[in-house]
């Protein structure tokens, strides 16, 4: 009031000063410059080297500076609320310094001068907020002033009270005016600024306003900011986000004004309750329980379901969490008679039954007890209420399946310890009418699972159901059974109804025998009847043949539980055994099927009890099952292999003919690709666990590339298993296919290939596929490689031309397709295979330079190349070794490198056939360089004293192994003696290994050790 220049001036100071800034204002700057001129002669002063200021240095002291000065501001603003923030000079200036700071380069500036606007906007919605108070206040007393009686109104007060009000709506027109101001030009501009600390305060502070003064600010002008940062980058920026919702939710009075900000954001909402920052996530599922417990109809089901999963959080916060969303939606429930009308959301609540087990873990004991007691209730209630609920909806399947789920989550002992056994009778007379009612495999399989939950022997109403089960059982076996004589009788003139009464009465028993043993009713007998008549005569309806298929599934699987778990005899093994083999002669008869469903179940089926009924039975100490031991013969998995070829590698567009017009045609193409890919992994698995021939495989490899979207990752799982059992046999298997393919493409064009044409670039891209498989490691896929090469080989010259001997053999454009495996080969491997390759050629075939010999002479070019190397080291001459004085002693230091296997290896894989040799006795290589560091040569002197035997390592050492690599060998026996780290086992294998490692590897790998 004495000097307000002055005192703006020292206001103005502050804020640069709290920016970490040196600088000063002084008065003739305040007073002749501009406040863009002011702030671009402080960014001068500014010291930016350290890059800290006060809001972001660290420690306790600064900490307490951001919320001293955040409070400093809005003291000021209260300070001056009744008078000075009217004068249009004070709130002006400070307003258009902290506009310009928060548009400067400078972070520091924009940083300190956003918060600080953010908290003079805050303080100045407190203040609209009182004026808005106070006009209301006035407004009433100026009414009822002036609804008195004319002789009561008192008029000198009503021209005071419109004096007022018309000074309020001034000031709040002034104070409006600043917001704005505030607003348009700091916080739109800030709120999506680069730094993260600053969006942050921004949306903190919108999030205040808003719930401070929600009829200004909350409606769709502010609150998309909120929603546009929910999608911001930095986690630290979208928790404020969800913080500030989380205040606004709160209040359910808000939750019109919120209606259609929910509507638009809900699914991101929902979406970041998944946030890969788990604090992130557990504010998001925080928020959407207030939502859900504002709104119950504002969330879908689909958005409940997204939740509830994330109970299974391994970070613990985010599982509690949703436990508590979850527990709050659990309460929504009425346990009055009303539930009746939501069967719509079974789902739901069977999903919070199933999973109490889980919220248990996750509340605390008396929240634990409050679930434990809900659930008595909850059991008490639809003990009750379940077969009424039964009743109502028996008609609709859908409703019907879902109900039967309920009780597998009930507290049984309460049908005991609540003397309720009445109800319990009536669940059952209710499941039976049920089973006779539907048909539909979903309700069936409802039906019997309840049966086995309600049939546990650990509850004492076990006598009580399993009478009713076998009551039911007996019942549908007798008209079973009667319906089948009728069907067999009528034969080809049996009606419709004689196919419905078998084809309904198979399935409700195939449901059943899937989770009860009703091997003592011997369905297998009638089922294998309806399987033989229909083999015989041609004319059983596919939906019965593929019942009985299951269902004598389902017995033969119930007979070996029974054998596996007691003592069984011999004659129960033949017995068992007997079916099994009859079964699957039934089986692979209805392979060749006119009926696909019949094919499909029939191929499923044997690879299953092929698995099953494996050399895998045995195992485990089950010596005794071996009568039960069933290998397929050739024929059989020549079949099974058949129908793989015929039903999986398909084209899609075949098969999609009969599918077009359908309106679920993608489902449907979904849902056949599902089936084929199980196809495939059925007789995969038979392969993986020698069941089948590996060299099946050959077919399956071979579509690798073509079929590589829908069975890529299966065909790729299988070659992986079966490099596992026998890398040599998979090799095999690999070329195996790739000289199908070949064999394919010479039938469709002729033995004149085009090289370039796309069918042989395939097989080319597929066999350098299969190299990649083999991995980086040579050394173990050695003996592999080197097998796979030879059958090539083998391949390529199997047939001669009939035109004569100068002209190419039929398969000689294979080897092109074998050169992609070269580089898998080792580098002395690659001139022993090179040796064997030229068995197979003439002196007129290496001379050959035409187009046709191409194949020939770039895999020969594959196999020289990298190979030069160790040509030139074995066939040198070894006079200079001849000369070396080197001698070694005893003693040699232990090898901590991996060794490379024995030379020996190298012949393993050719001593299977004698017309392959290895090559001979490798010989020294004749160097050049033998200069030696000054140490090296003392030291060998020094050895050269010590006498040898005859025979001795060092005869070896002057005879067989270079100079070099014995004087190498001294230089690492001098550098480990003076580490103490020689032991005393001879030093023979030494020298040894310098040599061959000059074999692998090559001179220059080791040309380190010597100077040239």
């Amino acid at each position: 009031q004495n000097d307000r220049d002055i005192a703006l001036l020292d206001l103005i100071n502050f804020f640069i000063q709290c920016s970490g800034c040196r600088g000063t204002v002084r008065i003739e700057m305040f007073r002749n410059m501009q406040n863009a001129e002011i702030i671009r002669k402080m960014t001068e002063e500014f010291d930016e080297d350290s890059g800290d200021y006060p809001l972001t240095m660290p420690g306790p002291q600064w900490k307490k500076f951001r919320s001293n000065f955040c409070e400093f501001i809005g003291v000021l603003i209260r300070q001056c609320q009744y008078s000075i923030i009217y004068d249009e000079y004070m709130m002006d200036t400070v307003i258009s310094l902290l506009t310009g700071l928060s548009d400067s380069q400078v972070r520091a500036f924009r940083h300190t001068s956003t918060l600080a606007a953010m908290k003079l906007m805050t303080a100045l919605v407190n203040v609209a907020l009182n004026l808005s108070i106070h006009q209301d206040n006035t407004q009433r007393q100026y009414e009822a002033e002036r609804n008195k009686m004319i002789g009561k109104r008192a008029n000198e007060r009503l021209e005071l009270l419109l004096q007022k009000r018309k000074e309020l709506q001034e000031n709040q027109d002034e104070i409006e005016n600043m917001m704005n101001s505030i607003f348009k030009g700091i916080f739109v501009h800030r709120y999506r600024d680069a730094i993260a600390e600053i969006r942050a305060v921004c949306i903190e502070e919108i999030g205040v306003w808003m719930k401070m003064y929600s009829d200004a600010f909350l409606n769709d002008s502010y609150l998309k900011y909120v929603g546009w940062t929910l999608h911001d980058r930095q986690g630290e920026v979208r928790l404020k986000c969800l913080k500030a919702l989380q205040s606004l939710y709160t209040n359910r009075e808000l939750f019109p004004k919120l209606e259609l900000f929910t509507n638009r954001f809900k699914d991101r909402i929902v979406s970041m309750t998944l946030d890969k920052e788990y604090d992130v996530a557990v504010e998001a599922i925080r928020l959407v329980t207030l939502i859900l417990h504002g709104s119950e109809e504002a969330l879908s089901n689909e958005d409940c379901e997204n939740v509830y999963h994330l109970v299974y959080s391994a970070h613990r916060p985010v599982a509690v969490a949703a436990g508590e969303f979850l527990h709050k939606n659990f309460h929504f429930w009425d346990l009055d008679p009303s539930i009746y009308y939501c069967i719509n959301d079974i789902k739901t609540f069977n999903y919070f039954i199933a999973h109490f087990s889980l919220f248990l873990q996750v509340l605390t004991a008396k929240e634990r007890k409050t679930q434990i007691d809900d659930r008595n209730k909850l059991t008490e209630h639809f003990i009750i209420a379940l077969p009424m609920l039964l009743s109502k909806y028996s008609a609709d399947a859908e409703k019907v399946a879902n109900l039967l789920q309920i009780p597998q989550y009930f507290d049984l002992e309460i049908y005991s310890t609540g003397r309720m056994e009445k109800h319990l009778d009536a669940l059952l007379k209710q499941i039976k009418f049920v089973v006779e009612k539907h048909v539909e495999s979903d309700v069936l399989e409802a039906c019997s699972k309840t049966y086995s939950i309600l049939c546990s022997e650990e509850y004492t109403i076990q006598n009580r159901v399993d009478i009713a089960h076998s009551q039911l059982i007996d019942e549908f076996v007798d008209r079973f059974n009667h319906s089948v004589e009728d069907l067999l009788q009528e034969g080809e003139e049996a009606d419709d109804d004689d196919i419905y009464n078998v084809l309904s009465t198979l399935k409700r028993l195939t449901s059943f025998h899937n989770a009860h043993d009703l091997t003592k009713w011997d369905l297998f007998s009638n089922c294998y009847r309806l399987l033989r008549t229909g083999i015989e005569h041609g004319a059983m309806p596919e939906q019965i043949v593929v019942q009985a298929l299951q269902c004598s599934h389902y017995s033969i699987l119930w007979q070996l539980v029974k054998i596996t778990e007691g003592s069984p005899s011999k004659e129960d093994l033949l017995v068992l055994r007997k079916t099994v083999k009859s079964f699957l002669a039934v089986c692979q008869q209805c392979l060749s099927n006119v009926n696909t469903p019949v094919k499909e179940q029939a191929f499923m089926l044997l690879c299953d009890l092929l698995m099953i009924f494996s050399h895998q039975l045995m195992t485990g100490g089950r010596e005794g099952l071996q009568p039960l031991v069933f290998n397929p013969d050739s024929g059989l998995q020549s079949e099974l292999l058949s129908f793989v070829m015929d039903h999986v590698f398909i084209d899609q567009d075949d098969e999609n003919q009969s599918m077009e017009g359908d309106e679920e045609d993608e489902a449907n193409k979904i849902e056949a690709l599902h089936k084929r890919r199980n196809l495939l992994a059925a007789f995969s698995k038979l392969i993986i666990y020698d069941i089948v021939d590996m060299h099946a495989a050959a077919d399956i490899f071979k579509h690798y590339m073509k079929y590589y979207n829908d069975y890529g990752d299966i065909i790729k799982e299988t070659l992986s298993k079966t490099r596992q059992i026998d890398k040599i046999q998979c090799a095999k298997t690999l070329i195996l296919s790739l000289q199908q393919l070949f064999n394919e493409l010479v039938q469709e064009q002729g033995p004149n290939l085009d090289r370039t044409s796309a069918h042989v670039s395939g097989i080319k891209e597929l066999a350098r596929r299969f190299a990649l498989t083999f991995g980086l490691d040579q050394i173990k896929t050695r003996e592999a490689v080197a097998t796979l090469h030879k059958d090539g080989i083998e391949f390529a010259f199997k047939y001669q031309n009939q035109k004569g001997q100068e002209y190419p053999p039929p398969n000689l454009a294979f080897l092109e397709v074998l050169s992609e495996f070269s580089s898998k080969l080792l580098r002395q491997d690659k001139k022993t295979v090179h040796s064997y390759l030229e068995k197979f050629l003439t002196e007129q075939m290496m001379e050959r330079r035409e187009d046709v010999w191409l194949p020939l002479i770039s895999y020969r070019n594959s196999l020289v190349t990298g190979g030069e190397d160790d040509r030139m080291s074995v066939n040198s001459g070894s006079s200079s070794s001849k000369a070396s004085s080197v001698r070694n002693k005893k003693g040699r230091p232990p090898l901590h490198k991996k060794r490379v296997e024995d030379e020996s290896l190298e012949g393993s894989w050719l001593n299977r056939n004698d017309t392959i040799q290895t090559p001979g006795a490798l010989q020294t290589p004749q160097l050049t360089s033998t200069v030696l560091r000054e140490n090296t040569r003392q030291m060998g002197e020094q050895i050269q004293e010590h006498e040898s035997e005859h025979g001795s390592e060092q005869d070896f050492l002057h005879k067989y192994v270079p100079r070099c690599y014995a004087q190498m060998y001294c230089a690492e026996q001098e550098t480990h003696a003076k580490q103490n780290s020689w032991d005393s086992s001879s030093s023979y294998t030494t020298c040894l290994w310098f040599y061959i490692c000059s074999i692998y590897f090559g001179e220059r790998k080791i040309s380190c050790l010597v100077i040239p």
